[in-house]
């Protein structure tokens, strides 16, 4: 990851701490980020409305259960057609994406696109959640040495 530098702007970003996504069933998609991409149950606070978080290293998903009010889960749908890099997304790094994809087809999560190279050598993989959020995987394995430390 490249290093933060000073641009001298009032504000100045530190690091994603979570992502909020809006869900139709939190058991499902409890299972989904917990069993299936091994994230960490999170404590969360005694909030008044039912949700659930989970760590993915120093990122957390926030999951809320849908109700009135609040965002429907279907409203960042991806239309028919739609390139999957260029899709609403968020993205987490992991060991061996082309592995992932398998292991996600084999659990009957539709795959969006991937496993394919990116300009500078990560595999990605794109796939559906339970609610329809897509989620990307990528792994740095293909890429040179010198470029991954960088």
């Amino acid at each position: 990851m490249a290093e933060t530098r000073s641009t001298g702007a009032p504000i100045q970003v530190q690091g994603l701490d979570h992502v909020t996504l809006v869900t139709a069933d939190l058991e499902r998609s409890r299972r989904f980020y917990c069993d299936l991409l091994g994230m960490v149950p999170a404590e969360r606070p005694d909030f008044a409305f039912p949700g659930l978080w989970f760590r993915a290293g120093g990122t957390q998903i926030h999951l809320i259960l849908e109700q009135e009010g609040c965002a429907r889960p279907g409203d960042h749908a991806v239309s028919e057609g739609t390139r999957a890099g260029l899709a609403h997304h968020f993205a987490f790094e992991v060991s061996d994406a082309a592995a992932a994809a398998e292991h996600l087809r084999a659990h009957g999560v539709r795959i969006m696109g991937g496993p394919v190279p990116r300009p500078d050598g990560c595999i990605q993989v794109w796939f559906f959640d339970p609610d329809g959020h897509v989620v990307e995987v990528f792994d740095r394995s293909a890429m040179e040495p010198a470029a991954a430390g960088s």
